[in-house]
């Protein structure tokens, strides 16, 4: 894949920063190993779930970290167990791996659970209620649909 080069639309933007590293980001994981698998779901209106394939890696092992708008899932490599037989093929991953994923503004992290070999990470949006549409009521200022009234009734007795 060709790597863009979005440095002239950045060279007269200011504050943008934020955007160049969302970039940035997302063309490095295009790119970067597809090591664990992993499973991103919209379980309701604003709430989500990544499910990560982590077979052989214990809570010890892996690490979930949120900094920045950035959800980091690192898993240490779990030491080989002593063998007191012969391996003849082994397809279980137990290499070390670092996952980043790129969060919308207001996405919290409400908790991780490992079971089954699979980590599920819940997520929500949480707007702040500042941030939130609100309805604003409009009322009429008093006696003013009156006055318009009685200054159109002389001019229409007048005609």
């Amino acid at each position: 894949m060709n790597a863009l080069d979005f440095s002239p639309l950045f060279r007269s933007a200011i504050g943008f920063d934020r955007m160049a590293r969302l970039v940035e980001t997302a063309r490095a994981a295009a790119d970067g190993p597809s090591y664990p698998p992993y499973n991103i779901e919209k379980t309701g209106e604003d709430n989500y779930v990544l499910t990560m394939a982590v077979a052989g890696f214990g809570p010890d092992d892996i690490e979930v970290t949120a900094h920045d708008n950035t959800l980091t899932v690192s898993g240490k490599a779990a030491p080989a167990p002593a063998e007191n037989g012969r391996v003849l093929y082994r397809g279980i991953a137990g290499r070390a791996f670092e996952r980043r994923f790129v969060l919308a503004d207001h996405i919290v992290i409400e908790g991780a659970q490992l079971e089954h070999g699979l980590l599920h990470v819940a997520l929500r949006r949480q707007v702040p209620e500042a941030l939130k549409p609100r309805r604003i009521a409009i009322q009429a200022a008093q006696g003013q649909g009156q006055k318009v009234l009685e200054n159109e009734a002389p001019q229409a007795q007048a005609a």
